[in-house]
């Protein structure tokens, strides 16, 4: 047999479509050809693949050998195509036998020695092969991967899992003489360490806004002086949102390892990501010739934090816009497009102005109204209009340093939390922050004196129709935080409490 037909896959954003590894083996001068549009990486295989086959006591053929990667406009990348090629070319030249080949697909980038090493995507591979097979279909592909890649396979139920760590071990069950041990999905870590909230000192405000930030699921902005405890308070967001789902921490696995940067140790966790504020506008959304997910999308389901917002480029920021609204991120390329989910919850933080210091005691700040004011003007209003909360964060007084127990734990608040967001998910089965403006109007109306309040709120700070439904939005949050039954307007303190945390925007 000169022919040889295998299954594997490529990754296209979250996407696996299947791929066909066909290899042919004819008469002529000794060749090796790759073909359907492989980049560099795929190409670079040739090398790979015949050092692997002769090092593992194979001969690699003499004859003019053709390796397609169907379809042919579907562009491939990495190097987990080394094992379907390398088996292809053992089977068509007749060196091992392989009668059930149709039943499995294989991944798998090869060292020189033979060796399988990890790939990445292979979470998302594994949820393609699923899906395609159906929910109530137990013939689904075994699937060959590289034994270091399997316990992220493996978190896909249902799946039959293969692990090899060589060549030899992948020709041997092909052939039936020592078939592959399927993988023994190890228990996931399930307890998540957090920051406390319990270790900020003093910083009462800024707690309460965090509070209802996580109930809500809702955006926030703090500003204040160097020290006053705002990259702590951030970090402690995760630890106040309730536990994953296992939908979600699926969606934040497989982003993960299509980044290649899944551990199992991070199962279950809400992610927080803080990139400098030298990163890129690719490196924040995603991008590359193909396309990578980008630090919105790692941050899918946890916390994104930017600090020192006004440093990071405008254009790196005004890339942000629709993510914060949609959830999601398409990124476009001349011949590659991909989508990623992007639900993050934004925490920003700033100084108040260059060097830090206005408002605070003793007079140490220098700068001009002007250097104040350009400053401040690096953040566009649309993106400021996007953030739900906004609050100063002043200096902690030393009075607050030296109390003890100032404060509750984030399992305290987690608890509350958790309860406001299971009122939520009963109510309108979705997180405060996502609401529809035709769902603020049903699940968010005021009474009559939180109806007057926000009407002059939106006459004296000169607000949008967007920041109108954002302060009803969090109102809702600060209610649900406070057992207000559903089907009772909110009041003008919930309504008070909302545009405070909104006055800052408008400034």
């Amino acid at each position: 047999m000169s022919l040889a037909v295998l299954r594997s896959r490529a990754l296209a954003g979250l996407a696996a479509p299947e791929v066909t590894v066909e290899v042919h083996l004819a008469a002529g001068l000794p060749s090796f050809t790759l073909v359907g549009l492989p980049d560099t990486e795929v190409k670079e295989a040739r090398d790979r693949v015949r050092a692997a086959i002769q090092n593992c006591g194979f001969e690699f053929p003499q004859r003019r050998i053709t390796a397609n990667l169907a379809p042919a406009d579907l562009p491939k990348e990495s190097g987990r195509f080394d094992l379907p090629i390398a088996l292809g070319i053992l089977i068509a030249s007749g060196q091992i036998e392989a009668p059930e080949l149709d039943a499995h697909e294989f991944v798998g980038e090869l060292a020189l020695s033979g060796d399988l090493r990890a790939v990445r995507g292979t979470l998302a591979m594994c949820a393609a092969i699923r899906h395609e097979a159906g929910p109530q279909d137990e013939a689904a592909r075994a699937f060959v991967l590289p034994l270091e890649s399997a316990p992220e396979a493996a978190l896909i139920e249902g799946m039959n899992i293969l692990p090899a760590q060589n060549l030899l071990q992948v020709c041997a069950h092909l052939a039936g003489r020592e078939l592959l041990t399927p993988f023994a999905v190890p228990p996931a870590p399930t307890v998540a360490h957090y920051p406390d909230l319990a270790e900020v000192k003093g910083q009462a405000q800024a707690k309460r806004a965090l509070e209802v930030a996580a109930a809500g699921g809702h955006s926030l902005l703090m500003s204040g002086p160097p020290g006053a405890g705002k990259s702590m308070l951030a970090q402690r967001l995760p630890g106040l949102l309730p536990p994953m789902t296992h939908a979600e921490a699926l969606e934040s696995a497989a982003v993960h390892s299509l980044a290649g940067s899944f551990k199992l140790a991070q199962w279950n966790q809400r992610p927080f990501r803080a990139p400098h504020h030298s990163a890129s506008s690719a490196a924040l959304v995603g991008g590359g010739g193909t396309p990578r997910p980008g630090e919105i999308s790692l941050a899918h389901n946890g916390a994104l934090f930017l600090d020192e917002l006004p440093e990071f480029q405008r254009g790196v920021l005004e890339a942000l816009r629709e993510p914060l609204e949609t959830g999601h991120i398409h990124i476009a390329r001349a011949a590659r497009r991909a989508e990623f989910p992007a639900r993050f919850q934004l925490v920003a933080a700033m100084n108040p102005c260059p060097c830090g210091w206005l408002g605070a005691a003793g007079g140490k700040c220098r700068c001009t109204p002007d250097q104040v004011a350009r400053y401040r003007g690096k953040l566009s209003g649309p993106l400021l209009d996007r953030i739900d909360l906004m609050l100063d964060v002043p200096a902690v007084a030393e009075a607050d340093l030296a109390a003890r127990g100032d404060g509750d734990a984030s399992a305290t608040v987690r608890a509350r939390v958790g309860a406001a967001r299971a009122r939520q998910q009963a109510r309108q089965g979705k997180a405060n922050a996502l609401l529809s403006p035709a769902e603020v109007d049903v699940h968010c109306l005021p009474d009559g004196n939180g109806a007057a309040l926000l009407k002059r709120a939106m006459q004296q700070l000169g607000l949008t129709a967007r920041a109108y439904h954002r302060i009803l939005k969090v109102a809702r949050t600060i209610a649900d935080l406070a057992d207000l039954p559903d089907g009772v307007p909110l009041s003008a303190a919930h309504i008070a409490e909302a545009v405070q945390y909104r006055r800052g925007l408008a400034n």
